[in-house]
C-alpha cells in the first residue's frame, strides 16, 4: 500500500470539504468526474480525497493530470492507492479516502458520476443547518432514458418517505453517490463495510403481519421467497395473511408453504386486500402498473409507516 500523498498547504482542520473519490480501472469517466471537482463554485476551502484501488487501466495518469490542474486552481489533492494486485473493495477505497482527508464534511462521488457546479456549496449549507444528517440531492441520468423508474423514485420521494422508505428493493432512500455529511457524524454512524456484506436493518412494525402482494407472474415461487426472506431480515414478525387480486388465488384461499419443515406444512391464508386489515408489508414494485396498484393502495386510505411498509 502505497503512502498517501498530502498537497502542501492543507494541515487537518483547515479545510472545510473534503470530495471523497474511491478508483477503481475509471479511466472513461474519470476525466468528466474529476472535471466536475474543478468546476465547483464553492467559495470555502475544499480538498479531493481520491483513493485508487489497484487499477489496471489509465486511472493513475488521469489522476495525476488533475492533481496538478486542481492545486493549481487552490484545490488540494489527497492521493492514496493500493498498489497490490487485486483491489480491496469500494467500501475500503472509501474508507481510505476518508481517513487520509481532512475535511470537516465529507462530500461523495463516485468516479462514474459528474457534480453539478453548485452541488458541494448547496449541500455544504444544508450540513450546517442539519448537523446531525446524511445530506441528499436529486439526479439526472445519462442517458435520460436510463433506470427510469428508478430515476423518479430517487427524485419523487416526500420528506417522510425518505423514512418509510428505505427498505425497498431500491435500497437508501438518500442513495450514496449523493451523500454529504460532516466528518463526525460520519464516524458516528459507522465506516462503510469492507466485506461487501449488507448490515441487518430492523424496523418495528406490529407483531400481526399481512404480506400485500400482486404476484401474478411469479407463481408460487414468489409466495415462498417472501415467506423465506422475512425471518431472515425481521424475525419477530408472522405472517398472517397474503392479500392479492387473483381471483383464483383468492378462491383457493391459503398457500401451502411447501419448503416449510413443519409438520403438517404451514398454509398461509389468501384474501383480496379490501378485506385485510393493517399492518401490511407491501412485496409490489411500484410505478409498474400504470398507477392501478397505486390507485388500489389509496382508497384504502392507510398511512405509510404506520399502517404499511414497501418492502420489496
Amino acid at each position: 500500500m502505497a503512502e498517501a500523498e498530502r498537497a502542501a498547504g492543507s494541515p487537518p482542520g483547515s479545510v472545510q470539504v473534503s470530495v471523497i473519490v474511491p478508483v477503481h480501472n475509471s479511466q472513461c469517466w474519470l476525466d468528466e468526474c474529476l472535471k466536475s471537482v474543478w468546476e465547483q463554485d464553492f467559495k470555502q476551502t475544499m480538498e479531493l480525497s481520491i483513493f485508487n484501488d489497484a487499477s489496471k487501466d489509465g486511472s493513475a495518469e488521469i489522476i495525476a493530470k488533475w492533481k496538478i490542474k486542481l492545486e493549481d486552481a487552490g484545490v488540494p489533492v489527497v492521493v492514496g492507492s493500493n498498489d497490490s494486485a487485486q483491489p480491496r473493495g469500494v467500501g475500503f477505497a472509501k474508507n481510505q479516502a476518508i481517513m487520509q482527508s481532512s475535511g470537516t464534511y465529507l462530500c461523495f462521488l463516485d468516479s462514474d458520476d459528474v457534480m453539478m457546479p453548485q452541488r458541494v456549496r448547496l449541500q455544504y449549507e444544508a450540513a450546517i443547518q442539519h448537523p446531525n444528517s446524511i445530506i441528499g440531492c436529486q439526479v439526472r441520468r445519462e442517458p435520460p432514458e436510463s433506470t427510469e423508474r428508478y430515476t423518479r423514485w430517487i427524485n419523487n420521494l416526500t420528506e417522510e418517505q425518505l423514512l418509510t422508505q428505505v427498505f425497498t428493493s431500491h435500497g437508501p432512500t438518500v442513495i450514496m453517490p449523493t451523500w454529504f455529511c460532516s466528518r463526525e457524524w460520519f464516524y458516528h454512524v459507522g465506516k462503510f463495510d469492507e466485506g461487501g456484506k449488507v448490515s441487518d436493518t430492523l424496523i418495528q412494525i406490529h407483531v400481526g403481519l399481512f404480506c400485500v402482494s400482486d404476484l401474478r407472474g411469479f407463481g408460487s415461487s414468489g409466495f415462498s421467497e417472501i415467506l423465506e426472506s422475512i425471518p431472515l431480515i425481521l424475525p419477530f414478525l408472522q405472517v398472517t395473511a397474503f392479500c392479492d387480486v387473483d381471483e383464483k388465488k383468492i378462491a383457493k384461499g391459503f398457500y401451502t408453504f411447501e419448503e416449510s419443515e413443519e409438520r403438517p406444512k404451514p398454509k398461509i391464508p389468501i384474501c383480496h386486500f379490501r378485506e385485510a386489515t393493517p399492518p401490511f408489508i407491501i412485496c409490489v414494485k411500484q410505478d409498474l402498473t400504470g398507477g392501478a396498484f397505486e390507485m388500489n393502495l389509496n382508497m384504502l386510505n392507510l398511512k405509510e409507516g404506520m399502517d404499511y411498509y414497501h418492502f420489496n
